[in-house]
């Protein structure tokens, strides 16, 4: 996927056609990517894009929001001495203004594309738990069918929670451990007895089902959206 650098920007030569030419080849490329629903990392890749845009835009001042990656002191010092430069160039800060506020322009629509996207396979998802679910449901077990597969993919899953001086939020590690046909015999119950059996590390593990009546591309759609539905599933219920 052709990329860009969190400070595409303001790199380089401020030339408003050249800087023009970059973006929209990258965007021809999330698009190309939006066509076959191949939502990730490209629908993830044009937000953290979108959202620094605006960041710069309407925190000027504020270079931590601007540059949200971790950079060194010394790194940090050369980009305020950097853009001390730029400020006091009315010509420049116009270009860079005008940079963005093209950018901003010409992404919302992909931004929407994805968005749509993104909902309408969430719109396909139904989870369903297997069995008694614990009191504490953030360890376990979720199996993964996808449409008219008859493949189903066995992930143990881990719930944590994250917190910032602004917001908490949960993330979801997880670990592919096994891929099964589903029949009348490999149904998800039977899955979640053998996994108990064999993997004695969670002996009362929480475990869910979830499929999708449409079949997506599994590592690029369905599984990142999947994982997020079910991180909200388990927080709700829990």
């Amino acid at each position: 996927m052709k990329s860009l650098s969190k400070d595409w920007f303001i790199e380089g030569v401020f030339d408003f056609e050249h800087k023009k030419y970059v973006l929209l080849a990258y965007l021809q490329e999330i698009n190309r990517h939006f066509d076959k629903s191949h939502l990730y990392p490209n629908l993830a890749d044009l937000m953290f894009h979108y959202r620094n845009l605006l960041n710069f835009k309407d925190n000027k001042t504020v270079l931590q929001q601007t540059f949200p990656q971790r950079i060194s002191k010394a790194d940090f010092e050369a980009v305020k001495l950097t853009y001390k430069k730029m400020v006091q160039d009315d010509y420049t800060m116009q270009e860079i203004e005008r940079i963005i506020t093209y950018a901003l322009k010409k992404m919302d629509p992909a931004l929407q594309t994805g968005q749509e996207i993104y909902d309408f396979v969430e719109s396909c998802l139904d989870i369903d738990p297997i069995g008694l679910v614990p009191l504490m449901p953030y360890n376990g077990y979720f199996t993964l069918s996808n449409g008219t597969h008859r493949t189903n993919w066995v992930y143990e899953y881990q719930i944590a929670l994250f917190e910032n001086q602004s917001d908490k939020y949960r993330g979801i590690h997880i670990n592919l451990i096994d891929i099964f046909e589903q029949s009348l015999v490999n149904t998800p119950q039977a899955i979640k007895q053998q996994l108990i059996k064999n993997r004695r590390h969670l002996p009362n593990p929480a475990m869910y089902h979830v499929q999708s009546n449409v079949t997506f591309p599994l590592e690029q759609t369905l599984l990142p959206v999947a994982k997020r539905r079910l991180v909200r599933f388990i927080s709700d219920a829990a």
